[in-house]
């Protein structure tokens, strides 16, 4: 649309044909949808996957092959060069499946993130994926949500704001209009009648036509959106990296000796170059940067399934050391249901019965039921409560919900219970302006017009409004408020939250029709006229959560805007406080000074009636006490807070987009249980690569073991470099990925936190990855002497039966990497069918070598007997049995250290 900023509403409405009062139609949409396109930035085209597959031939190893492949050549070893090139072009087919799988994954990943907008189609209000808004959609967009598209100012708060640094540079935030200007050339950061897509609203509410999506918009323009899809390595991949490098010239360093003593004993220069070639590519895990992506990105599809979406890689590793959860109260440890239970006005307490949103109950008074419009102050304050809202009540299929916030939601529903209907209020008034709610001023004011005068309605925290009233609305009369009036309200307000209700207050001001609208002259001698006692029940997950972090060793901090002995009513119910000396509010922080700031922290379990500037100070001084805090936020102003935390936590309903943006991962059911799940589920990410890491240089450490010392004891080479690059193709890559993606061992929130610079493979792991690599080593070697020594068969089938135990140990071996303390007939076998596949692939594949004539003679096996298979089996199953009478003791030595803590307690 050509320049919308200097048209009125009226002419943008005919030009769109649209309606700012009813919207679209949805078939208007779906059409206009068709002809624009999706309301998206054209991301760049993908590479092909022919160009991934070649990619894999850039790897410095597959070059060693090949140009061991032409000595062998050269040396007219044809079958040794057919043999290589063959596994070459095995592996850079797995290498490219592992990598695309990779890069699927994180593309379902980024798919699991769609903003939504507010649009009115049809008349009302829903929610809808922002990419499919349309030229002509009326939106609704308040403090922080990003801007979904171009639009027009049609009608907006007299605070509202946008941040527009991503699109004009500029810092400062943009207050903006809805009157047509009168430059046609003016400059895109003057139009303070548009908002533009990739901004965001930073304070106040607008109503907004679309005029243009997609690349139509001024950063489809100049093509400023970046895609978020971050190619960043976490630091577990950079430290992989490091490790990986150093592993290289640790196998160097061994493969030079073995081919210098074998070359010393005599051997043939391109047996020996070709064996310490393929030994060096064996021992080095090769594949190991594509498994841990694969088991990332996996992972983090499968903790979506828990309601966590994963923003940034990174926080998947952070999450498993987390030592503290920082968590709101409401919506996240109660279920956000609010029912309106008590209502305090007309100086008497009424009760309300009914739950959920449908507007069925009675008020009672002293037990008995009553009418409303016999206590004119009641019947004032669900007027207010109603006028001073921005939620909607509605039906749908014989099913009442809401659209909006659940605290506003119980208050229409109370209201509707005494027959009062939002849609028969807005006839009445029209809107003047509004002073929205954040969790800074603790309140939220509409100021309407009735046909005659201008009044303010007026919701909030209590102990903030009653300082803001001067007057009481109480029985038809207004009369001034009293000291006695005020301890009184305040007294009744304390009675409700004990009893574990969330309280707010309500009152009205009539305004002078000229009056500046701002919150110093329109929120002060206010009239009250009443409290609002709402139940939000402890969500029953929350609980078994909250036991289970603390047996995981971490601490749980519940910080809230509400009342202090609503927090603790709360609190007690779930098991984080037995007593109030844990519970501190936002006065006493405010009181306390940075030296005795830390013990304070330390020791407070709950914090009550925050605002996000104290929860920034309580992460900092959290991360002071080196402490790995994972920060939960929703509202624009906690974003500082989310961003300060090692894991800023968004809730994905209630939570705004701005905080979003900043958060590492969105909670899509703003549950705590949740959050829990995602620690836990972090815990087994970090924990499956590790399993990989050790199998992987467990096996190969075997594998070196084995030609090092049949060189050292003089025995003729036991493996062929056929067979060694066959063996690391069949183990490194399938049960290796399984293990990747090994489900969460139910014991892993029974153990302390993870420490953040803990290296991947530490002394205790080195020494067990040596130790099992040993096993089977000794296993394939003891086989290889008894086949060539004792029954003197000759060195074909004694290289025959000493490759297939080497293969099999290793992939018997993967089921000991399943835990490093439980036995796996305790997991399971079923428990992870990818992994049984997987082995038993392999098996079939190492099968099919030692019987079919052509493997034969690549391979240089021969068959074997059935006497001799089962030699194999029971051989290369010792391994995994030996592991399992070494659990048994470690086990035992784990129950005994549990003994002595507990008792030390």
């Amino acid at each position: 649309m050509e320049k919308p900023w200097l048209l009125n509403i009226k002419e943008i409405e005919e030009k769109l044909k649209t309606s700012l009062s009813f919207g679209l139609t949805d078939h208007e949409a779906l059409k206009r949808l068709g002809q624009f396109g999706q309301n998206e930035i054209v991301k760049k085209k993908k590479k092909h996957p022919i160009f991934l597959f070649f990619a894999q031939f850039e790897n410095f190893i597959i070059w060693v092959l090949i140009v061991a492949a032409l000595i062998a050549g050269f040396m007219k070893e044809w079958i040794d060069t057919i043999a290589i090139i063959g596994i070459v072009i095995l592996n850079s087919v797995l290498g490219f499946i592992q990598e695309f799988k990779a890069e699927k994954a994180l593309e379902a990943l980024k798919k699991l993130f769609s903003h939504f907008t507010k649009v009115l189609r049809e008349g009302e209000i829903k929610k809808v994926p922002s990419q499919s808004l349309v030229p002509g959609d009326v939106i609704e967009i308040e403090a922080g949500d990003s801007i979904p598209a171009d639009c027009r100012v049609a009608w907006h708060t007299s605070n509202f704001a946008v941040q527009e640094a991503s699109l004009t540079g500029e810092s400062t935030p943009v207050m903006k209009t809805s009157i047509p200007l009168d430059e046609a050339e003016i400059i895109l950061d003057s139009r303070a009648n548009m908002v533009y897509m990739g901004t965001n609203v930073v304070s106040g509410r607008a109503r907004c036509i679309v005029v243009a999506t997609g690349m139509e918009t001024e950063i489809g323009k100049i093509a400023q959106m970046i895609e978020h899809a971050s190619t960043e390595k976490t630091p577990l991949q950079k430290r992989l990296n490091s490790f990986g490098k150093i592993l290289v010239y640790v196998c160097l360093v061994l493969v030079g000796i073995i081919f210098l003593l074998e070359l010393f004993r005599g051997g043939k220069l391109v047996d020996v170059f070709l064996t310490a070639v393929s030994l060096a590519v064996a021992a080095i895990p090769e594949g190991l940067p594509a498994v841990v992506t694969i088991a990332l990105a996996l992972g983090v599809q499968r903790m979506a399934r828990r309601n966590v979406l994963i923003r940034k890689l990174p926080s998947v590793e952070t999450l498993g050391c987390t030592t503290t959860i920082c968590s709101d109260k409401t919506g996240t440890l109660t279920k956000n249901e609010m029912t309106v239970k008590k209502i305090y006005a007309d100086g008497k307490v009424f009760t309300i019965t009914g739950t959920g949103y449908a507007p069925e109950g009675n008020f009672l008074l002293d037990g008995v039921q009553t009418e409303v419009e016999n206590y004119p102050g009641l019947d004032k304050a669900l007027d207010c409560a109603i006028l001073c809202n921005s939620a909607r009540l509605i039906k749908i299929d014989n099913l009442w919900t809401i659209t909006g916030d659940p605290t506003e939601g119980a208050l229409l529903t109370v209201a509707a219970k005494a027959g009062k209907f939002k849609n028969d209020f807005e006839d009445k008034y029209e809107l003047v302006d509004e002073i929205p709610f954040d969790s800074e001023r603790k309140r939220m004011t509409v100021i309407l017009n009735d046909g005659k005068n201008h009044i303010a309605f007026i919701k909030g925290a209590p102990e903030v409004l009653i300082n803001l009233c001067s007057y009481i609305f109480e029985n038809g009369k207004v009369k001034p408020i009293d000291d006695n009036t005020r301890y009184k309200i305040l007294t009744i307000m304390d009675l409700f939250a004990r009893q574990g209700l969330r309280v707010l207050a309500t009152g009205f001001k009539e305004l002078e029709k000229n009056i500046e609208i701002s919150e110093e002259k329109v929120e002060k001698n206010i009239i009250f006229t009443g409290l609002f006692a709402m139940i939000d029940p402890p969500r029953e997950e929350a609980k078994i959560a909250i036991e289970k972090c603390k047996k995981a060793g971490i601490k749980i901090k519940v910080i809230t805007g509400d009342h202090r002995s609503s927090a603790i009513a709360v609190a007690k119910e779930l098991g984080i406080i037995h007593n109030e000396k844990d519970v501190v509010s936002a006065e006493q922080i405010d009181l306390i000074d940075d030296k005795n700031m830390d013990d304070l922290v330390r020791d407070t379990k709950v914090f009550a009636r925050v605002s996000p500037h104290h929860k920034l100070k309580i992460v900092r001084v959290l991360k002071r006490q080196n402490e790995i805090v994972a920060m939960t936020g929703d509202g624009v102003n906690d974003a500082p807070a989310l961003k300060e935390a090692d894991i800023g936590i968004a809730m994905g309903i209630t939570g705004t987009d701005v905080t979003k943006e900043v958060s590492d991962m969105v909670i899509t059911d703003d549950n705590f249980a949740s959050i829990v799940a995602a620690v836990e589920e972090g815990r087994g990410i970090y924990e499956n690569i590790r399993k990989f890491i050790h199998y992987l240089l467990s096996c190969n450490a075997g594998e070196i073991m084995v030609m090092f010392f049949a060189s050292l004891l003089g025995m003729p080479v036991p493996l062929l470099p056929v067979q060694i690059l066959w063996i690391n193709m069949i183990t490194d890559g399938l049960p290796a990925l399984a293990l990747g993606v090994d489900p969460v061992d139910p014991s892993t929130m029974e153990n302390p936190p993870r420490k953040p610079d803990e290296p991947i493979i530490n002394l205790n792991t080195a020494g067990f990855l040596l130790f099992q690599g040993a096993l089977i080593s000794i296993c394939t070697l003891s086989v290889f002497w008894y086949v060539l020594f004792v029954t003197k068969a000759g060195i074909v089938k004694a290289r025959t039966m000493a490759f297939f135990v080497l293969a099999a140990s290793q992939l018997f071996h993967s089921f000991n990497l399943r835990s490093q303390i439980r036995s796996i007939f305790e997991l399971g076998f079923s428990s992870n069918m990818k992994l049984v596949y997987s082995v038993l692939f392999s098996l079939v594949l190492q099968v099919i070598i030692l019987y079919i004539p052509v493997a034969q003679v690549i391979f240089r096996t021969t068959a074997i007997s059935g006497a001799d298979f089962i030699i194999v089996i029971i051989v290369s199953s010792l391994p995994l049995l030996i592991m399992e009478v070494v659990k048994i003791f470690l086990r035992k030595g784990r129950q005994q250290w549990k003994k002595s803590l507990s008792s030390l307690r």
